[in-house]
């Protein structure tokens, strides 16, 4: 009988890490997440598990599916390059698919959705519904790989764990009213967080300070 041991690795929030997993697929597991692999993969298939976000490179191999467990979603694979977005206490969970094909299931609703390059399956905890949604553009969900930030029209709460995660700072939105205020705003040229913020605030209508180690953003209705 074959039997999985797994490895453990969990990257604190101000890091990332690539790993090779033992088929040569590569992972990039970004701040503040846990991800499980096994030592060797089992005959029939390669499972692994991800509490956070990492964008995978996976090699091609029909025989065996590449699945990966994000309670509540389950991503399988065949060969192609994805990113999840499973962080536990956030609203939602996104699987954004860069290149290839992946099937995104929620088995607890019997929920399935395949996806094509360009598109997104998200499931919202809430509501428990798994819906897909059309990417405006292949990098927009895969930014934090390489410093860029692309925010298409997403709820201020979202743009501010973005940003938490991105620089390693904890970032508190005071005012409930303005958590879900969309905004699009793209940066390419590495601005710092506080050029992002300035930038940020006459579209967002917040302003915000600093107390310590924490941002606090504040309507500027008050």
């Amino acid at each position: 009988t074959f039997e999985t041991r797994y490895n453990r690795l969990e990257v604190p929030r101000g890091s990332e890490f690539t790993l090779e997993l033992p088929d040569g697929s590569l992972v990039r597991v970004n701040s503040g997440s846990v991800f499980c692999f096994p030592v060797r993969f089992s005959p029939a298939s390669r499972t692994v598990y991800l509490e956070g976000e990492a964008y995978f490179e996976v090699e091609k191999d029909a025989r065996h599916p590449f699945v990966v467990k994000a309670d509540p979603v389950e991503v399988e694979v065949l060969g192609t390059h994805f990113n999840v977005e499973a962080y536990p206490g956030d609203a939602e969970v996104k699987t954004t698919l860069l290149e290839g094909s992946v099937a995104v299931n929620a088995p607890a609703v019997s929920s399935r959705i395949t996806l094509s390059p360009g598109e997104s399956a998200i499931y919202n905890r809430a509501d428990k519904t798994l819906q897909e949604e059309k990417t405006k553009e292949n990098n927009t969900a895969t930014g934090w790989r390489d410093g860029h930030f692309h925010f298409d029209y997403l709820p201020l709460q979202e743009i501010a764990r973005e940003l938490s995660n991105a620089f390693h700072v904890k970032i508190k939105i005071t005012d409930e009213d303005i958590k879900d205020f969309r905004i699009r705003a793209h940066f390419t040229e590495g601005e710092s967080l506080d050029q992002m913020l300035d930038l940020l605030q006459p579209a967002g209508n917040f302003s915000y300070s600093k107390t310590n180690d924490t941002i606090l953003i504040h309507s500027k209705l008050n």
